[in-house]
């Protein structure tokens, strides 16, 4: 295994709840591995992974106040016709571990939140039951990442959120961050995973470059 992603330890340490300095800077760090590259947002501090230079970065007035998420500053990172991802809330909280509380799903390959997690994660892992799926895999600079999709939200899933994200919990070890990025417009989704403990560090958006 290589050394870890130098954003790692960004993520570690505020899950600790020590933060980057507010002084509105913007750090840049190499690029993810995979094609990858990302901007995240602290408070009053961005950091952002990417091939491009140092002096190209900053060429572009980003800031540590929002502007590193800026349209703009994304479409210059990715290039005319590279894919950038949404932007999405960055939460952490600590597994419980214990007993695993999910069964391990062998069938779901075909479904959309498998498929992307495999596209942009590694060492994915699908549990579920009737309530909806989680993955569990290694994602952006080697964190452990939780995503969830309830099978039926036509109703508003009657509780089955917080439950099944309560429940993927025990399969990370007690004590251990695990992360999850949340769309700030998905509200329903975002309320659960704050009722389950898990609490806002930032902001993020992946990237998948093409320069030319």
């Amino acid at each position: 295994m290589g050394a870890p992603h130098p954003l790692l330890p960004y993520f570690l340490a505020a899950a600790d709840g020590r933060f980057p300095p507010v002084d509105g800077m913007v750090t840049v760090l190499p690029p993810l591995a995979g094609g990858l590259e990302c901007s995240v947002a602290f408070t009053g501090h961005a950091v952002v992974a990417t091939a491009l230079s140092e002096q190209a970065v900053h060429a572009q007035a980003p800031d540590g106040f929002g502007g590193s998420l800026a349209p703009d500053f994304l479409r210059h990172l990715a290039g005319p016709k590279g894919w950038i991802d949404v932007v999405d809330v960055t939460l952490t909280a600590r597994g419980t571990g214990g007993p695993p509380r999910l069964p391990v799903v062998d069938d779901a390959d075909d479904h959309p939140r498998v498929r992307h997690a495999r596209d942009v994660r590694t060492d994915v892992e699908v549990y579920g039951d009737e309530r909806g799926l989680i993955t569990l895999a290694v994602g952006l600079a080697g964190r452990r990442e939780l995503s969830i999709e309830l099978r039926d939200i036509r109703d508003g899933g009657r509780g089955h959120g917080r439950s099944l994200i309560s429940d993927a919990l025990s399969l990370v070890p007690a004590g251990e961050p695990v992360f999850a990025a949340v769309s700030p417009g998905n509200a329903r989704s975002l309320r659960a995973f704050l009722a389950c403990g898990f609490t806002p560090i930032g902001s993020e958006v992946l990237l998948r470059p093409e320069r030319g």
